[in-house]
């Protein structure tokens, strides 16, 4: 038996290993993608069908193995048309080369001081009950999000931010799209929640919040024009009541990684010897 797993490791050649670490990668960012979208329940409901499907055929009921072999042939042309822009999106970011980008807001792109200029304008907002939506984007790109709106590419500062959502201004409705310590566009128009658990309190612009959050990786503000209120949306899900040292740890937790200083490495280095 060991003879027989080192025969089949000198059968390995260097392509193959290359196929496979591409393979595993391409699978790698396709979950990454579907992760926390609807595609990923789909995924799941799939992968639970074709079990029971199995299951039917290895148990001998006939019936319904026929019936889940027929129902899945003819559903997966329905779910190419449900979820065309889904599938529409992954190619989009493939074609853009996406799937390689990496996070755009960190410490390397002056990202202490992007984060410090959103939660001053946020907490600015708040205070005067001014509603604003602010959305912040990660790995995934948005650059269709962004053709929906008013193109800026202006330096973020809380001084723009606040005067973007000063009511009966041009640029006030709609979402402000940030890339790295960027703002890229404003009045952009974002995709509403599909979730139909969300508390009744929340209004458009929580449902646009929330909705972007499902359908990428970004991170979205929202300051509530009625009650002044800050939240965070992510993964599609909402984070409320957060004032300004909350909303700033928040944020850093989720894009600044903590340099490791050169002690805690000798300490962990000296421990492992």
């Amino acid at each position: 038996m060991f003879q027989d797993f080192i025969n089949i490791i000198h059968m390995i050649r260097i392509t193959d290993v290359i196929d496979i670490a591409i393979i595993a990668y391409v699978l790698y960012k396709v979950f990454m993608f579907i992760r926390n979208t609807r595609v990923e329940q789909l995924v799941k409901g799939l992968f639970v069908l074709v079990f029971i499907t199995w299951a039917s055929s290895w148990l001998g009921l006939r019936t319904i193995n026929w019936i889940l072999r027929n129902a899945m042939t003819v559903g997966v042309i329905a779910l190419l048309i449900v979820f065309q822009p889904e599938l529409r999106k992954m190619l989009e970011t493939l074609g853009k080369g996406e799937f390689i980008k990496r996070t755009l807001l960190n410490e390397e792109n002056n990202g202490e001081a992007t984060i410090k200029g959103i939660v001053d304008a946020a907490v600015y907002l708040s205070r005067a009950k001014i509603g604003a939506l602010i959305v912040i984007e990660r790995e995934m790109g948005l650059n269709d999000v962004v053709a929906s709106g008013i193109k800026l590419d202006s330096l973020v500062s809380s001084e723009l931010l606040i005067n973007i959502f000063i009511p009966n201004t041009p640029l006030h409705d709609g979402a402000v799209i940030i890339r790295g310590d960027r703002i890229m566009a404003a009045t952009c128009f974002l995709p509403l929640s599909e979730n139909p658990n969300l508390s009744k309190e929340l209004g458009t612009r929580h449902h646009a919040g929330i909705g972007i959050t499902e359908s990428s990786d970004s991170v979205a503000v929202i300051v509530s024009e009625e009650t002044g209120t800050i939240s965070v949306a992510q993964n599609g899900r909402l984070s409320r009541y957060l004032d300004s040292k909350t909303l700033m740890e928040l944020l850093r937790s989720i894009f600044i990684k903590p340099k490791e200083s050169k002690s805690s490495s000798w300490t962990r280095w000296v421990k492992k010897s």
